[in-house]
């Protein structure tokens, strides 16, 4: 009599813990507001400028308030899109993961899988009204320029809600959406290359053993700076957003049209500003998630008495 084959086992759905959303938005609130803020300010600022180089960018940061010039758009938009975006992005992972195990996908293609999803869902819940936002706030120094009162972050808000509703303050939600799916489906790749390449290295290729501290933070480093390629979506979804007057610009600007638009005012090079700064606040945000995660853990753990099962 033939042995019985065992059915395979079922997969089951990972919870979403209370801990992971408060580690997530914790290492983000703080990534945010020491160097992240600043970077993100330099890099939207020579996105938008792009004739001008890092120090230009620099230069016009200062004229905007001295230090807290590097804080423009930080509360609340910043805050909103940190504490937020951590949470949306487990939850649509792990039922775009879940779902492509279930189609056959091994880990490494659902973890992929799983991030661009997360990272779409990210850019239409949460992060498409933050982005617009700050990169108003960021670009509407040119009406102080003129010596007129420069309204507040609220009265901005609702200004642009008023004239163009929900479309309005969602301006370059799109280029947002394939910078976050592009981002996260590159970032997931290129860092477990780099991974894989630092335990060829460190003779580590065993996966029982563990990557030290700084060898986990170089891998996932190279991994975010190496997904900068992108780049041009990022000055794409700058320059929808921003509040500069030029009327050359397209008057109903999409991705494609200010692409070219892009293109022909700056060339190849017009595409790429600010990239500098965007691989330098990747490799912040590694730092932050790498190097304070397991801090974070134990403080949520303490804090929650729940055991925390996000990976950092």
């Amino acid at each position: 009599m033939s042995a019985a084959i065992a059915p395979p086992a079922k997969l089951e759905k990972k919870p979403v813990k209370f801990s992971n959303l408060l580690l997530g938005a914790g290492l983000n609130m703080f990534e945010v507001t020491t160097l992240g803020q600043p970077l993100e300010v330099m890099k939207t600022t020579m996105a938008a400028n792009r004739k001008g180089g890092m120090g230009t960018a620099i230069g016009t940061i200062w004229s905007r308030g001295g230090a807290l010039g590097f804080y423009q758009g930080l509360i609340p938009w910043a805050w909103i899109e940190a504490s937020t975006k951590g949470a949306v992005l487990l939850f649509v992972a792990s039922e775009a993961e879940f779902y492509a195990k279930n189609f056959g996908a091994n880990n490494f293609g659902a973890g992929i899988l799983g991030g661009m999803a997360g990272g779409l869902a990210q850019a239409y819940a949460t992060m498409g009204f933050c982005t617009c936002m700050k990169t108003v706030e960021m670009t509407k120094h040119k009406v102080a320029a003129t010596g007129a009162k420069v309204p507040g972050t609220m009265a901005t808000f609702m200004d642009i809600y008023r004239r163009e509703g929900i479309v309005g303050i969602n301006k370059g939600v799109n280029a947002v959406a394939v910078r976050q799916v592009t981002n996260w489906g590159s970032r997931f790749g290129l860092s477990r290359v780099a991974e894989n390449g630092i335990r060829k290295f460190t003779n580590k290729e065993d996966l029982s053993q563990r990557l030290t501290v700084p060898e986990k933070i170089l891998a996932s480093a190279l991994g975010g700076g190496l997904s900068a390629w992108n780049q041009p979506i990022e000055v794409v979804r700058v320059e929808m957003q921003s509040k500069k007057e030029d009327p050359n610009r397209p008057k109903k600007m999409t991705v494609g049209n200010t692409f070219r638009y892009i293109y022909g005012q700056n060339g190849i090079k017009g595409l790429y500003r600010g990239v500098a700064p965007r691989i330098g606040l990747g490799v912040w945000q590694t730092v932050c998630m790498v190097a304070l995660g397991d801090v974070a853990k134990e403080a949520v753990e303490k804090l929650t008495g729940d055991v925390v099962t996000a990976k950092h």
